[in-house]
């Protein structure tokens, strides 16, 4: 393969990997839709709930930075300095965290459930830190591309929890 072509290839598997990190916001998008105007305007919500306009271009930012993220560890599948079954294991960590970020959505919004929502975001931030874990025994640089999005779950499992006790 040559420089081009090398590249280009790059860049598509770059591509294929942010794309898939926003099709699974795509697809909680679409619980979340259904519920904004109607059961989620009714809760009652702590005082530190950003606007509903914020949280559609934070996620997009963060399934961007995601795919980056996933990008740079698939990249040393082929590094002789790096165990491939290393880089399948944050992979696959990576994979459950991104199952489990649509289960809270469909959970949350789909099934209206706070207290289900809160036990999902809970699971899911162990396996986003597992998966910073894995990430960061292969490139450091993967591990914090994953960082914002780590905080910003732990500040989305504060609003739940809020939203769960504030709503009996």
């Amino acid at each position: 393969m040559d420089m081009k072509s090398g590249r280009l290839h790059r860049l598509a598997v770059l591509a294929l990997f942010v794309l898939a990190c926003e099709a699974v916001g795509f697809i909680g998008s679409i619980f979340t839709l259904q519920s904004i105007p109607g059961w989620y305007s009714t809760l009652i919500k702590p005082s530190f709930t950003p606007p509903d306009w914020l949280f559609a271009p934070v996620w997009v930012a963060l399934y961007a930075l995601m795919g980056v993220a996933a990008y740079i560890i698939r990249s040393h599948a082929s590094d002789p300095g790096v165990r491939k079954d290393r880089v399948c294991a944050a992979l696959n960590m990576f994979g459950l965290q991104l199952v489990l970020n649509a289960l809270w959505t469909a959970v949350f919004f789909g099934l209206r459930s706070p207290l289900l929502g809160l036990l999902v975001i809970l699971l899911l931030i162990i396996a986003i830190a597992l998966t910073m874990w894995r990430f960061h025994s292969i490139d450091r640089r993967a591990c914090l591309l994953l960082v914002p999005y780590i905080v910003w779950v732990c500040f989305a499992t504060l609003l739940n929890f809020y939203i769960f006790a504030l709503n009996p």
